[in-house]
């Protein structure tokens, strides 16, 4: 989960089209707030909603603990960044899905991509991952089609099979390069446009710091994208020493935590191919 961390972190500052839309910037510019926001929050909640109930947990088990995670850590982290359905579903007694097609479904999966065996669990997974908020065919699909991607890229696939995965499987739309978007790409919070630009970030770049700043200098909605674009990086190039160092310093020490067991459990999970 690093990955995603680090695109949200690193892609924070420049959120809401407030960046050049360069490559060529400070990754971790002291005067500029490079930190955490409600993107790794909810990342590392469903993070240990897993870990908590294990990988077997059947539907009902797994939602209730996701549910739980995120209501819990999303009331003492990352306070006010919410988007507004989804702050009202964290006060929720009673918390139901809302239909969203919202990118919050696609930025949070990262570690279902991780932590199972074939990609039928992995997709199964991410899907409740989602359901529980981002119950709209395009929220699922962009929760789905992020887990995939990490899934296929931790198991060895080439960017050509992950491309041509996605295209077949999700039906977006991987045509256009990172120079034909980025001039009229603006802030945008959707699933349909932000996973495709997130993945094609991903498939430009030529290693993890490359990704995260060709998804950065894409502009939008970028702490959530590039927290997409991270993950999948991540799987494929693994990541810099020095920003797995930079990444921790910024986390408190629950959040630590809950990184060390997922890094733990992770070591020992072996696709089924």
């Amino acid at each position: 989960m690093y990955g995603a961390i680090l695109g949200d972190m690193i892609g924070a500052p420049y959120e809401f089209d407030q960046g050049d839309k360069t490559k060529d910037f400070e990754l971790f510019d002291k005067g500029k707030r490079v930190r955490y926001t409600d993107d790794s929050a909810m990342t590392l909640a469903i993070a240990k909603a897993i870990l908590e109930v294990g990988i077997d947990a059947d539907e009902k088990t797994m939602k209730d603990a996701m549910v739980s995670c995120m209501q819990d850590i999303g009331h003492r982290h990352a306070g006010g960044e919410y988007g507004g359905r989804f702050a009202q579903w964290l006060r929720s007694d009673n918390p139901q899905p809302y239909g969203s097609f919202g990118n919050g479904s696609a930025m949070r999966v990262s570690a279902v991509g991780w932590l199972y065996d074939s990609m039928e669990r992995t997709r199964e997974a991410a899907r409740w991952t989602a359901e529980v908020t981002h119950n709209h065919p395009e929220g699922v699909k962009g929760a789905e089609s992020v887990a995939a991607a990490i899934f296929l890229a931790r198991t060895g696939a080439s960017k050509d099979e992950i491309k041509a995965y996605i295209i077949d499987e999700f039906g977006y739309d991987l045509s256009r390069t990172c120079d034909e978007i980025r001039p009229t790409y603006h802030h945008v919070e959707s699933c349909q446009e932000t996973v495709p630009e997130a993945l094609t970030a991903f498939l430009e770049g030529t290693d993890f710091e490359d990704v995260i700043r060709t998804a950065v200098s894409l502009g939008g909605d970028c702490d959530t994208l590039t927290c997409i674009a991270g993950g999948i990086a991540e799987a494929y190039f693994g990541v810099p020493s020095d920003f797995i160092a930079e990444c921790r310093k910024r986390l408190p020490d629950e959040f630590l935590e809950i990184l060390d067991e997922f890094e733990k459990v992770k070591k020992g999970r072996k696709p089924c191919l």
